[in-house]
């Protein structure tokens, strides 16, 4: 949690054109006596754990939404600790909520827009930027509409609902990715972003228009108080001949001078003057620090931006992603535990109806938490698929690994509804990958997690295989329950 004090950095307008390697010791804070100050903020990151933060209550304010043009009413409400941060739809049927991640992603036009299902929600990436700057880990983001108020075109708006709010600490550490290598993305149209090892959150980001037009560079650690101060004043900008462009697409209905900045050759339009001299990069940052709240963990890096835009971003983001998928993979103990721990071969039957050929599941080994658990199958060259799949290059296939995740959530599913009464009848499966073959004399840990589950007949898991600590196959898989 960050204490603020009163600090002064007489530097912080020079440092948006200084070299990034000037930024530590030119701008150490000072206080109003102008001596150095030393603070925790500058100890080593693991000299304490980090923990879990929400608001400490109920908040909200209404505005119009910068691209539907409709009035909408946005409320922050607590989280329980590990919630992360979730977006509800109170103006749809059973108000359904959306994970903020990224793997919900859908669009990047011009905006971040996440969904899963049919329920959609646009432009998150100012709130997002807000709640992950402010500390808040764990939040529900209530709307009457698909998309936030866009107030001034700034996240001004939200800092002020947090400080209302007020945010509240958990008992939980955080979860964090440290970057370990350099990690980097880059599109066709220019844009490159590269994650380096740091102990803090850092963004050095250029910012540069067609024709580089108002090109502009700040290197900052992402702070609340900097959050704060520096970024989220900072407002939308669009380039006057890109307006018709939107327009056309049915965007920016909500759109005015109010709030957002129009850049018209080397002219800027807006109903006030520019609140930073470099205030387009500021906006760029605030962006990238909204667009990567969708990992759901807290980055430790340095990011280093050239003309990033929602794509890029989102691209960093999976990347990042997925290696936290790798590491996670990678932790799990492998050794087959003894034990009350999960359940042995004869207690798998007495709740799956299948059997051989068709059990997939030799047993499970853990139940992690309520909502997951992990299986093992050993695969041998006697198994029945390997006569025909293929005799003289045995490889299992793809589909019977899709039945192991499906037979292993079963098992979690049943064990949560505390009957086996009902049989499973498989709906679904999307995001459907493999990424490695699995052949003869592996052995497959398959992981299940409960993602969502509507009563007590409707239920989705997100599943993947892992051999020898590399991911070979995943799913997101659909099930309803029927009585026998």
């Amino acid at each position: 949690m960050v204490v603020l004090v009163p600090w002064i950095f007489p530097c912080s307008r020079r440092l948006a054109m200084a070299p990034i390697a000037a930024r530590d010791g030119a701008c150490a804070p000072r206080n109003t006596a102008g001596h150095e100050v030393k603070s925790l903020l500058f100890k080593p990151a693991m000299a304490a754990p980090e923990f879990q933060q929400t608001v400490g209550k109920i908040a909200g304010f209404s505005g119009t939404a910068l691209h539907t043009g409709e009035k909408v009413t946005l409320r922050l409400h607590p989280a329980p600790v590990d919630h992360g941060i979730k977006f509800r739809r109170k103006d749809l049927q059973d108000e359904p909520t959306i994970d903020a991640k990224i793997e919900n992603l859908k669009t990047v036009e011009r905006a971040t827009t996440i969904g899963e299902g049919s329920v959609r929600v646009h432009t998150v990436e100012h709130v997002l930027a807000a709640l992950w700057a402010m500390g808040v880990d764990n939040a529900i983001v209530e709307m009457d509409a698909n998309e936030p108020p866009i107030g001034d075109g700034s996240a001004q708006a939200y800092v002020d609902l947090i400080r209302k709010a007020g945010v509240a600490a958990q008992e939980e550490p955080r979860k964090f990715f440290g970057a370990r290598d350099t990690m980097h993305v880059e599109s066709k149209t220019g844009a490159l972003l590269v994650l380096l090892p740091d102990d803090k959150f850092r963004i050095s980001c250029t910012q540069a228009g067609p024709n580089n037009r108002f090109t502009q560079f700040l290197s900052m650690e992402v702070t609340p108080a900097a959050f704060e101060r520096e970024i989220a004043p900072a407002r939308t900008f669009v380039y006057y001949e890109d307006v018709k462009t939107l327009m056309d697409k049915n965007l920016i209905k909500g759109g005015s001078l109010e709030n957002a900045i129009v850049v018209r050759g080397d002219a800027v339009l807006s109903k006030e003057t520019l609140r930073f001299p470099d205030e387009f990069v500021r906006h760029k940052i605030l962006d990238i620090i909204g667009d990567l709240a969708l990992v759901g963990r807290r980055i430790r890096g340095h990011v280093v931006a050239v003309k990033p835009g929602h794509a890029s971003n989102a691209d960093l983001a999976r990347l990042v992603a997925r290696e936290q998928t790798r590491r996670s993979a990678v932790a799990v103990s492998r050794p087959i535990p003894t034990g009350d721990g999960g359940l042995d071969t004869d207690q798998v039957m007495q709740i799956l109806p299948h059997r051989f050929p068709f059990l997939m599941v030799d047993r499970i080994i853990s139940f992690d938490t309520e909502t997951k658990c992990v299986g093992v199958k050993t695969v041998t060259i006697n198994e029945p698929f390997f006569q025909g799949h293929f005799p003289s290059h045995p490889v299992m296939p793809g589909v019977m690994q899709v039945e192991a995740m499906a037979q292993v959530a079963s098992i979690l599913l049943f064990k949560l509804a505390k009957t086996t009464s009902r049989i499973g009848y498989f709906m679904s499966a999307d995001e459907v990958k493999f990424r490695k073959p699995v052949l003869p004399g592996d052995t497959i840990f398959i992981h299940a997690e409960l993602i969502k589950s509507r009563g007590e007949r409707l239920a989705k898991a997100k599943c993947h295989c892992v051999v020898n600590d590399a991911i070979v196959s995943e799913a997101e898989l659909m099930f309803t329950f029927l009585d026998k």
